[in-house]
């Protein structure tokens, strides 16, 4: 370790058993997921416990239990809500994200797990924005199915969500994936899988110089960057859950929690993406430079589709947070 900036753990690999035959499929992204949505279904189990999936109706009720959730509510929203993510992330990723067109024009590929020698590669590729889009639509789905109360279970997932979430970045760190921009901020990390560059370039030298790194006699150059995924673990993750944890019993009506979580993630994550380096093949949506580098940023008027879609976020669940409110106020009258 060098103290002005830190090298990616060697002893980290995307299999928990590398070099294991049939072991070596088995990947820390994957058993991160398990993680993910084990700690949501934890919470939200807690969430029923206090009541808080009743209908107002019958909250409290002894004498009747129409309005009451059960465990079987809870198992089954959650596995539905899952089921419905994982489609939405990945077909989002790979119709969205992926710049080859090869999903357009064969879609059955979207969740073959093999790659063309046959060799399983499992569904490599999620968009959260496409996981946001298809867990609502489950939710959505259930709650009709099932008579529920829309909102109610949405604020009581949403709180549920943003800790578990956090496994999830935390999986795209042990992948060495969705690294950050060049940094000489002393918590900056060397990704092995980050592009390299030119060591007789006199920007990388001052860059070199600048961090203590000795990149002599070296052609290329592999520069720290920001832990990004880390970021996301702590701000979207840890601090977005504490805020929401904080305010299940303080909302004022039915659905402030889930268009708060909305609202906060995407707030949250528009200004983390300044410190994230967008995916090469696609670049910014919308510059102000066309030709500026993704690696470093040039100005905040550069936007990645990940900003993009985190500002719709934001400003569909205000406009509806405030049609609710509204709603709200008008019943209690």
């Amino acid at each position: 370790m060098n103290f002005l900036y830190v090298n990616y753990p060697s002893w980290i690999h995307p299999q928990i058993f590398p070099g294991i035959k049939f072991l070596g499929l088995l990947r820390w992204y994957g058993l991160m997921y398990v993680f993910a949505f084990g700690t949501a279904y934890w919470i939200l189990n807690r969430l029923f416990k206090e009541g808080a999936l009743d209908s107002p109706s019958q909250a409290g009720a002894a004498s009747s239990t129409a309005g009451k959730a059960t465990e079987d509510d809870v198992f089954s929203f959650i596995a539905t809500g899952i089921v419905f993510l994982l489609i939405g992330a990945r077909i989002f990723s790979t119709l969205i994200y992926d710049t080859t067109g090869l999903y357009w024009k064969k879609p059955w590929l979207i969740f073959w797990p093999f790659d063309a020698a046959g060799n399983f590669t499992g569904l490599a590729g999620m968009s959260y924005h496409g996981g946001f889009i298809g867990g609502l639509i489950g939710m959505i789905f259930w709650c009709r199915v099932h008579k529920k109360p829309f909102w109610k279970w949405c604020d009581a997932m949403c709180v549920a969500i943003p800790l578990g979430y956090t496994f999830g970045r935390l999986g795209n760190f042990l992948n060495g994936e969705l690294y950050g921009r060049i940094t000489t901020a002393p918590w900056g990390m060397v990704f092995p899988a980050a592009e390299k560059f030119s060591a007789s370039k006199s920007w990388v030298i001052e860059f070199a110089e600048k961090i203590g790194m000795d990149i002599a006699g070296k052609n290329l150059v592999n520069l720290p960057r920001h832990p990004s995924q880390l970021y996301e673990a702590l701000v979207e993750g840890v601090i977005l859950w504490s805020i929401l944890w904080f305010m299940r019993k303080h909302k004022k009506f039915d659905g402030q929690l889930g268009l708060s979580y909305a609202c906060g993630y995407g707030f949250f994550r528009f200004f983390i993406e300044y410190f994230r380096e967008p995916d090469a093949d696609i670049g910014y949506r919308i510059a102000k430079d066309a030709s500026a580098p993704l690696y470093t940023n040039t100005s905040l008027l550069n936007f990645s589709t990940g900003q993009i879609l985190c500002f719709l976020m934001v400003a569909g669940s205000l406009v509806t947070m405030i049609v609710l409110g509204i709603t709200s106020r008008k019943k209690g009258a």
